[in-house]
């Protein structure tokens, strides 16, 4: 069932700590009935600038703040919050289409859980170190433009703004167009902390607009941008141009590498339920299945049984286990993918794009596995981001690190072993950002980001927080 909320129905940006109406608006759709749930403004190329005015002028202060104060802030905006939390997940809910349990766990506790941790790391870093006879000054960047996606929009938020408050920088944010709510709740809180005003400022509209004037506009000083390759690979060139640091959160096409010694079902099973995860719009989800040749059958049995189980259906009940793609154009892109892949051989082991019954409007996609696929098929080459997995067989270790290696991404991954020390020395041989072993817990402290096309620079944690810092080394 579809709820409102009056919050969600937004016509302002946020500049230097004022909101400000915009006389253009969009309309927000809710993906599972195609209903209009919201509104966001259409900021301009003024406001943008406008914006980076105010974050400028922000920076002067918020610059010359202690590693303490900055702690103590993020500490703040953490708690605020936590207290909205229930609006946060509902808003996710009902714009990205993200199952309750989803929208909980992975989207809003995770980027609580990330505000906190950046609390906790701008109180412990030291702005200044000494090496040798050098001290190092973290100073920070400035002025950072943070661009973030659609199928996480609060988590990208957390990890974009925390890393930069933390290092003394200020922000103007740029949400997604089709899913904007929770960055307006998020920015809501903001407001209510100690944060000097325009140390975040919200500028919603047409990325096509308001991304080359952000990363154009000679007071923002970093560019830091999650989403596709293809904008990413704009985004970079537009920057490298303008010699201006750019940190590019892109693509996936991960593998989950069981080896032969591994608890098979358990792997398999772990393996559908990361590739389904957020419907399987998660750019490090595991959709490429490596699996020993001998027991290629079993394994596509228990995915296909294991995709099989998972329940479409209105993303607000519990019992839900997929939600609907986030619009029809990315339930087309991914139904055209899969339908050229059963073209190319492969066949459907689970799923397929038939229409999933009972939601009129929503754009729904089943639980997808397929077999048989040749080896460099472009279907395990390319992003597919929907919920579709490959599986794909290995003649051991050296053949699955090469086959894990076989994309031009490289973001995330797993290993799946008995012997925790060979699944390790499995994992140093693949060429990607991430990998858990044995499906070991998310960790907010460790970088997160790419190599390859997957991206550059990193997220989270210490490296996260560097990459809003200028560093100057000074002899004595």
């Amino acid at each position: 069932m579809t709820t409102t909320s009056p919050a969600w129905y937004r016509s302002a940006v946020l500049i230097g700590g004022r909101w400000r109406d915009c006389p253009d608006t969009v309309d927000v759709e809710n993906p599972a009935t195609g209903e209009i749930i919201g509104r966001a403004a259409v900021a301009t190329e003024a406001d943008a600038a406008d914006a980076v005015a105010a974050a400028q002028s922000a920076g002067a202060l918020w610059g010359r703040s202690t590693a303490a104060q900055r702690g103590t802030a993020l500490a703040g905006l953490a708690q605020r919050l936590r207290e909205r939390r229930a609006d946060l997940v509902a808003a996710t809910v009902a714009e990205v289409g993200a199952p309750v349990t989803v929208a909980e766990e992975a989207h809003i506790d995770l980027a609580i859980a990330i505000i906190d941790a950046f609390a906790r790391l701008a109180a412990e870093t030291p702005l200044h170190e000494k090496v040798g006879n050098s001290t190092l000054a973290r100073r920070p960047a400035g002025v950072i433009a943070c661009i973030t996606p659609w199928n996480y929009p609060v988590y990208q938020l957390a990890a974009k703004v925390g890393a930069a408050l933390a290092a003394g920088c200020t922000v103007v944010v740029k949400p997604p167009e089709i899913t904007p709510l929770g960055t307006y709740l998020f920015c809501d809180a903001v407001q209510e902390t100690d944060l000097p005003a325009g140390a975040v400022n919200l500028v919603p509209g047409r990325g096509s607009v308001l991304g080359p004037a952000l990363i154009a506009h000679p007071g923002v000083d970093v560019v830091s941008f999650t989403g596709s390759t293809a904008v990413g690979r704009q985004v970079g060139a537009q920057a490298g141009a303008l010699i201006k640091r750019a940190c590019l959160e892109l693509g996936g096409k991960s593998a989950s590498v069981v080896l032969d010694d591994a608890d098979l079902p358990t792997a398999v099973r772990a393996t559908v339920a990361s590739a389904m995860l957020n419907t399987g719009q998660t750019c490090s989800a595991w959709t490429r299945l490596l699996v020993p040749r001998d027991r290629y059958d079993e394994a596509v049995a228990v995915a296909a049984e294991a995709a099989d189980a998972l329940r479409p259906g209105d993303p607000a009940e519990r019992t839900t286990d997929l939600g609907p793609l986030v619009s029809k154009a990315q339930l087309d892109a991914v139904r055209t993918m899969v339908d050229e892949a059963v073209a190319r051989g492969a066949r459907v082991a689970a799923g397929g794009t038939a229409p999933v019954e009972g939601f009129p409007g929503g754009h729904y996609h089943r639980a997808t596995v397929l077999a048989d696929v040749e080896r460099g098929d472009p279907i395990t080459r390319e992003e597919v981001f929907g919920p579709v997995l490959v599986v794909e067989a290995h003649d051991g270790d050296d053949d699955a690190v090469e086959l894990a290696n076989a994309t031009e991404y490289g973001l995330a991954g797993a290993v799946w072993s008995a012997d925790v020390a060979r699944a390790e020395s499995v994992a140093l041989r693949i060429d990607t950002g991430q990998v858990d072993i044995n499906g070991a817990e998310f960790n907010v402290h460790a970088p997160f980001g790419g190599w390859k096309t997957s991206g550059l620079g990193r997220e989270l944690g210490r490296a996260g927080l560097d990459e809003c810092v200028e560093w100057t080394a000074v002899q004595s």
